[in-house]
């Protein structure tokens, strides 16, 4: 049997989906692992671990490449919004020495990464998402209208692992906190993103008061839908679900159906919605897997498997999926020590 090699890159802190892959392997290949970090530590756990350049450095794609030739990695699986455009720039590239980048192609990773765009592709599809501005007068002038109302979130249009996001009550409070990201955003990791639209990279947001959800939902690597895995979110902590309940809903579902054959994106998306007044809104659409990701595989959905079987061409994947409601997990740490590399 030939084996699969899967390769994770900006691996971080994602244990959890380094051991999936493992277990659904049973040691019929390896799961790889790089970060620009020695201590990161989902290095530990994976069968191979490498360093490599930080995501902007020019060697970085040849250091992967390098590495996917020396261990005849069959798939790569990126961890982090940051690098997923990077990598769908040089899919081609990948491929033709034998390696499926698994990420979305670069049109479907704009619309998600750009939340100013995420925004207008929601609105396009008649999907209900919160009323979002990118111009700070604009802003204003609905405000006055009482079209926007307090309370309202602030959060970078290009963002990730919820760096920068702010809520403000008043128009004081949004003025002082709008220049304070501005200045914050220059300093962050979000600036590569961000250099070329630095007075359009803050959003305005109509913030929900309601039940927040997140979703897997999952397409084929030819962007065809295969299903929809819903999560109650309990708690949060740092921008990560820490606590959550598996749901089964038919409207959550069809809303997950309709972004998905709309936006055709490739294997996972972690999305994240709120339902107020007994309506679905979208906020996040990130094409890649999220720290959400283990409460929907407890629950039954084993998307490390899917992924394997649909590598080696089998679409025999019924036996993956037994999601159940009701089924609720809590994160905690567990200390993990670092060894030289």
């Amino acid at each position: 049997m030939k084996k699969t090699n899967i390769l994770f890159t900006c691996a971080g802190r994602r244990n959890y989906l380094i051991n999936y892959f493992k277990e659904a392997l049973n040691g019929n290949g390896l799961v790889l692992a790089t970060d620009m970090l020695a201590n990161a530590p989902a290095l530990i756990d994976a069968d191979i671990a490498k360093i490599v350049p930080g995501i902007y450095d020019h060697d970085y794609i040849s250091s992967i490449s390098a590495i996917c030739k020396e261990y005849h990695v069959d798939a790569i699986i990126s961890l982090n919004d940051l690098e997923l455009p990077i990598l769908a720039k040089h899919k081609d590239e990948l491929k033709a020495i034998g390696v499926a980048v698994l990420v979305s192609s670069e049109a479907v990773i704009d619309i998600a990464f750009d939340k100013w765009k995420t925004y207008n592709f929601l609105v396009e599809n008649n999907i209900l998402t919160p009323k979002t501005y990118i111009d700070y007068a604009l802003a204003l002038e609905a405000i006055d209208a009482n079209i926007l109302s307090f309370p309202l979130v602030l959060k970078p249009r290009w963002g990730s692992a919820s760096i920068g996001i702010e809520t403000v009550d008043t128009k004081e409070e949004l003025l002082l906190v709008y220049k304070l990201l501005k200045l914050k955003l220059k300093k962050s990791i979000l600036i590569n993103a961000s250099k070329n639209s630095i007075d359009q990279a803050i959003l305005i947001q109509e913030k929900i008061e309601g039940v927040e959800y997140g979703l897997d939902v999952l397409n084929n690597f030819k962007g065809d839908y295969y299903g929809t895995f819903a999560r109650e979110k309990l708690y949060m902590r740092s921008g990560e679900t820490d606590k959550a309940t598996s749901v089964i809903q038919p409207e959550i579902t069809a809303i997950g159906e309709t972004i998905a054959k709309k936006l055709k994106h490739t294997g996972n998306l972690d999305c994240d919605i709120f339902i107020a007044d007994q309506k679905i809104y979208v906020l996040e659409l990130n094409p890649r897997f999220g720290g959400g990701y283990p409460f929907s595989h407890e629950a039954g959905i084993n998307t490390a498997a899917i992924y394997i079987a649909w590598l080696k061409g089998h679409t025999d994947i019924a036996k993956f999926n037994r999601y159940k409601s009701g089924i609720t997990y809590v994160k905690c740490d567990r200390l993990l020590q670092i060894e030289a590399l």
